[in-house]
């Protein structure tokens, strides 16, 4: 969903590009494409016809900003406009506190708990887990086999039937650790035998944030879900999940979004790694292709361990061939290369699909092929030859295509990360500093 909407609101800005004035002609082309590309994902359609409206009056009406170009000016506006939709960023300090976790049965809620308190522990945090879900047989199997993974304590007991009673012993139990997840029971449906008991959870727990967690192919459904709950007990954030294998995403965004509850993560793969803070922000920028270079370095900074990667070599695309193979390492830490390479501000550059096949077994081969080279070579890469990389090949066992192959991969590489030197074309902080924005500093 996702790839298909960044790809169609580029395309409908991308059709200003060279023009030296706004006419209501392209910002009539512009909306058209702007609301085909949101309801195609499911956006309620009041809601992208208020938004399509605003886009316009606003493109039309103001000021060209001087120095900036009219592709630009729009853009903002869109951007801007699509930050405004999404609601407000959610506050998660890193403090001792209580986190209730809501939702219907097939949400996804059991394995998000998990994916929280891998987050929360990456941060730092002393983390627990209570599984009063006593409706699903096999709930807290289930969440205990994700936490042993982590050393994260959880506490449940399958045999009592009273969910009151197993947040209390949970809150006593894991009394010593720092942030308490509570995972609650969900129904097929919004019954209200699980609304009174998601209350009563709510009163013993006295939790500081209560979260709803909804399934993405809701699409517009997850506004009732999520009306129903606040109602209940006051959500304050959700998370979305199964955001990488639905049409229907949109709908949920925009439909929480409406409620005012604000979105806290976005849940969008299968390991308990695949759990990613919610900026609307970086959201919509990445959407527009602009990059989410905040999220990028928050990521970078929780899998360095040494000082030996350097981060700022890395972001601005100075690196050499000794240093690239402990880059894609941090690389494959932070996640599929195809989401990283989503938060860089690379505009409309088409990578080539090489560029994301960075696999395990083709790092091995890099190193042994990188064993073969000189100093000079590997701090120099331009020095190599058509018979440098002939002796390379034979002296790490490997075919001078796979030589090449490697040459090829770090050139493509550099070109992807040479947009953050400072004056570069695509450059986050020029582009935020038009935007109107300072998410950097």
């Amino acid at each position: 969903m996702l790839d298909s909407l960044s790809t169609s609101l580029k395309d409908a800005v991308k059709k200003l590009a060279g023009k030296a004035v706004i006419d209501r002609a392209a910002v009539e082309e512009l909306i058209r494409d702007l609301q085909r590309a949101l309801i195609q994902s499911d956006v309620n359609v009041k809601l992208v016809m208020q938004l399509s409206q605003s886009i316009k009056n606003r493109a039309l009406e103001e000021e060209l900003p001087k120095g900036m170009g009219v592709k630009d000016h729009v853009l903002r506006i869109v951007y801007q406009e699509l930050v405004s939709l999404m609601g407000p960023e959610t506050e998660l300090e890193l403090k001792p506190q209580k986190i209730l976790m809501a939702g219907l049965q097939g949400s996804g809620k059991t394995t998000t708990t998990g994916k929280l308190c891998r987050y929360l522990q990456r941060k730092g945090m002393k983390v627990g887990a209570i599984c009063c879900d006593n409706f699903r047989p096999g709930a807290f199997v289930q969440l205990q086999t994700l936490c042993k993974k982590i050393n994260v304590p959880v506490y449940g007991d399958p045999n009592e039937k009273d969910a009151l009673k197993i947040v209390r012993d949970g809150l006593t139990a894991l009394r010593d650790v720092e942030v308490i997840i509570v995972d609650t029971a969900g129904r097929h449906a919004l019954e209200d035998d699980l609304i009174e008991e998601i209350m009563q959870i709510n009163d013993v727990a006295k939790p500081t944030h209560r979260w709803l967690v909804i399934d993405a192919a809701l699409g517009q459904g997850a506004r009732d879900q999520a009306k129903r709950f606040h109602e209940a007990i006051g959500i304050d954030g959700v998370i979305i999940t199964k955001m990488d294998g639905t049409a229907k995403g949109g709908g949920a965004l925009s439909a929480v979004a409406e409620t005012g509850s604000g979105i806290v993560f976005i849940g969008s793969g299968e390991t308990i790694d695949d759990l990613e803070r919610f900026d609307p922000d970086g959201f919509i920028s990445r959407l527009l292709g602009m990059g989410d270079l905040r999220a990028l370095v928050e990521r970078a900074e929780e899998v360095i361990e040494s000082d030996d990667l350097d981060v700022n070599a890395m972001m601005k695309g100075k690196f050499t061939l000794r240093d690239m193979y402990k880059q894609l390492e941090a690389l494959n830490k932070m996640g599929p290369l195809k989401q990283v390479l989503s938060m860089l501000p690379l505009g409309n550059m088409n990578l080539p699909g090489e560029v994301y096949d960075v696999t395990s077994v083709k790092m091995q081969r890099y190193r042994v092929i990188m064993d073969s080279m000189t100093d000079a070579e590997l701090d120099d890469p331009s020095v190599l030859g058509t018979s440098r990389v002939h002796r390379i090949a034979y002296g790490s066992g490997s075919s001078v295509d796979q030589v090449r192959e490697l040459i090829k991969y770090y050139k493509m590489m550099q070109k992807a990360l040479k947009g953050f030197k400072g004056g570069g074309r695509f450059s986050m902080n020029r582009m935020m500093k038009q935007f109107g924005g300072d998410r950097l500093g």
